[in-house]
């Protein structure tokens, strides 16, 4: 028996996102290889903000049950009723569920019977992930998910439910290495499924710069990200303070918005920083990748913040280095793997003013060695991070599990694709 062409439903919890741009980049490469797909979303977008990569996107979106009423979950689960005979097997593990996860998962259960999905698959290992996964069990197939870093280091992470859907899930993604060994050092053989598969970015849209911006220029230090505790900004602000008590002209460009925001506004302030910081808020991709081009040193001088949260690997830090701008980071999860210090960029130690003062100094009065590590590190973005290769390995992954599927229903006993080999997936860490 051959398999079905795989049919893959992916699991969001808002889309689109505007932060997630990693995710449409994902969808955009595996469309570009024939991927059939359809979108799943939890939650309907809440910002009226895109970027410009969305409406090259061709997966239908279906916005699942949110919020319901009792009387709309009770026609929720009267009309998937007739499409899942076996409902009430699958009952006391929906009854342990928030109402909403299990209304929205009895409906995408319904839908993948209705538009033939052969699997589903969720980014991050929260709530899109919990819903996956009963969805799953009750239209009986398979799913998988990514995990990336706050839905496995947040303090609010339950042990026991990572470790239920690491065990249940046909393969497990992670973003990194460092993630990679967490996870099967944590949770053991329920961790065996792990892979680590790098967010990819599209190359074409991020082109080498041939030159960086001239010495003699005031120099911009540019940051991207949430407004957030655990990108740093902080430590960004007070380490600009000490260049200029140092005599640089440097300047500041916060591209971003969030929660610290006013905090941050205030001590720039206090710094006596407000002709010197300009806060450019959200920008869409193709402009955020403007003002980065265009900086002396891109900067992302993450930290883990105070609820155990943390950045995995930024996709803003490989766009960086796609782009040719120096960049100095500091040594958070797998920060390492793409930023090589001394080698493709530099590394401080988290929360040290000091020492991000002393490398940002360091980048902008060496102009030939930021130059070399600048090569550097877009070679690499093109040797591990090209989404069209990675994408090529998640489809592959997709198709074994087609494959492993159909096999067992044969009653044969194939290779499971969580833990072996495909010939199409050199590369990926196991």
């Amino acid at each position: 028996m051959y398999p079905p062409e795989p049919r893959i439903g992916y699991v969001l919890k808002m889309y689109p996102r505007f932060s997630e741009t990693f995710i449409v980049t994902e969808i955009l490469a595996l469309e570009e290889q024939g991927a059939d797909l359809e979108i799943f979303s939890l939650r309907p977008p809440a910002d009226g903000r895109f970027h410009e990569a969305l409406a090259r996107v061709a997966a239908p979106v279906t916005y699942l049950p949110h919020h319901l009423k009792a009387t709309e979950l009770w026609q929720v689960l009267r009309a998937a009723r007739a499409e899942l005979p076996d409902l009430e097997a699958h009952l006391d593990e929906l009854l342990a569920a928030a109402p909403d996860d299990a209304a929205a998962a009895v409906e995408l259960a319904a839908q993948v019977r209705r538009r033939a999905i052969t699997h589903l698959h969720a980014h991050f290992g929260s709530v899109s992930t919990t819903v996956a996964r009963l969805a799953a069990r009750v239209a009986g197939i398979t799913y998988s998910f990514t995990a990336h870093a706050k839905d496995i280091f947040h303090a609010d992470v339950d042990p026991a439910d990572l470790r239920r859907k690491l065990a249940d899930a046909a393969f497990v993604i992670t973003v990194s290495d460092y993630n990679l060994t967490y996870l099967r050092g944590t949770f053991g053989a329920a961790a065996d499924g792990v892979v680590r598969l790098y967010n990819g970015l599209d190359l074409d849209a991020f082109a080498h710069r041939a030159a960086l911006p001239h010495p003699n220029q005031d120099p911009a230090i540019v940051g991207v990200g949430r407004l957030v505790e655990k990108k740093g900004f902080v430590h960004l602000v007070d380490a600009l303070a000490l260049l200029r008590e140092r005599g640089s002209a440097a300047r500041l460009e916060l591209v971003g918005s969030g929660p610290e925001e006013s905090a941050l506004r205030a001590r720039v302030a206090a710094r006596g920083l407000g002709d010197r910081v300009t806060f450019h808020g959200p920008l869409p991709q193709g402009r955020m990748a403007d003002v980065v081009s265009r900086a002396s040193v891109f900067a992302a001088p993450c930290v883990v913040g105070s609820d155990g949260n943390r950045d995995g690997l930024p996709t803003v830090v490989l766009e960086a280095l796609a782009l040719g701008t120096p960049v100095v980071a500091t040594p958070v999860t797998g920060m390492p793997e793409a930023v090589r210090n001394g080698e493709t960029g530099l590394l401080v130690p988290e929360a040290d003013p000091v020492a991000l003062a002393d490398a940002l100094e360091y980048v902008l009065s060496d102009h030939d060695a930021a130059r070399e590590r600048s090569a550097a590190g877009r070679l690499l973005v093109e040797d591990l991070f090209d989404t069209r290769r990675n994408a090529a390995r998640l489809q592959a992954r997709f198709a074994a599990t087609a494959r492993f599927a159909v096999a067992a229903t044969d009653h044969r006993a194939p290779e499971a694709p969580a833990v072996g080999p495909a010939p199409d997936l050199a590369g990926v860490a196991r």
